[in-house]
């Protein structure tokens, strides 16, 4: 035993620390548990839905103080209508109403897919100034074959009761005429009660696409 001790003793520091060379990719294989209460970390897939013709999405469950960030991944988003807009807006009574005051920032990247023009902008016509209309995503998006649009929105603590809530979304997509655009839109909806609730649609018309909502751990 006096080995196996003398082996063990140099893999601990005086504080009773074990060194990083003591573990090793065969003693970690080995363990087939861990203690629950320790956080892992990741992305947790709450809900998925797939507009298909639909006139919206909406999650009305899901979004309470199980995480402190909640995560939406926008999968081939396209309008039935062509040179329709992508919005998106939150509610505090569980879906009934989606109207929460906000305050946001809206700027693109463009480029025209026959490289006749760029452009990099702030769009005023696009932003809410303590507005409790929907926000845009995308703006001005086309209904072609070849026409659609991704991209992700982070919502921020939306359970707190005691600040505002913020978001930032980041986005890709075709715009009806032939121009790829990246969009950065951000913000904070005025409000210290709970979001519960969430709706994505167009200006104008339906839509497909699928959107995927995570809880971040």
């Amino acid at each position: 035993m006096g080995t196996i001790t003398r082996s063990f003793a140099n893999n601990i520091t005086t504080s009773g620390v074990l060194l990083p060379a003591s573990l090793v990719n065969n003693s970690i294989a080995n363990v087939t548990a861990y203690n629950a209460s320790v956080a892992t970390g990741g992305m947790v897939l709450i809900s998925s839905q797939t507009a298909s013709n639909s006139a919206s999405i909406s999650f009305t469950t899901g979004i309470n103080s199980t995480y402190k960030e909640y995560q939406f991944y926008f999968i081939n988003v396209a309008p039935r209508t062509d040179d329709t807009s992508f919005r998106f807006q939150t509610s505090t009574d569980g879906g009934s109403n989606y109207g929460v005051t906000a305050t946001t920032t809206y700027f693109l990247a463009s480029h025209y897919e026959d490289d006749s023009a760029t452009n990099l902008a702030y769009d005023t016509g696009n932003d809410l100034a303590q507005g409790t209309g929907f926000q845009y995503l995308f703006s001005g998006n086309g209904n072609g074959a070849d026409e659609n649009g991704v991209g992700t929105l982070q919502l921020f603590n939306p359970a707190s009761t005691t600040y505002v809530k913020h978001f930032i979304s980041t986005n890709q997509y075709y715009h009806a005429a032939n121009i790829s655009i990246n969009t950065n839109v951000a913000g904070y909806f005025n409000t210290t009660s709970a979001i519960n609730a969430i709706q994505f649609k167009m200006n104008s018309g339906n839509m497909d696409g699928t959107i995927l909502m995570y809880g971040i751990v």
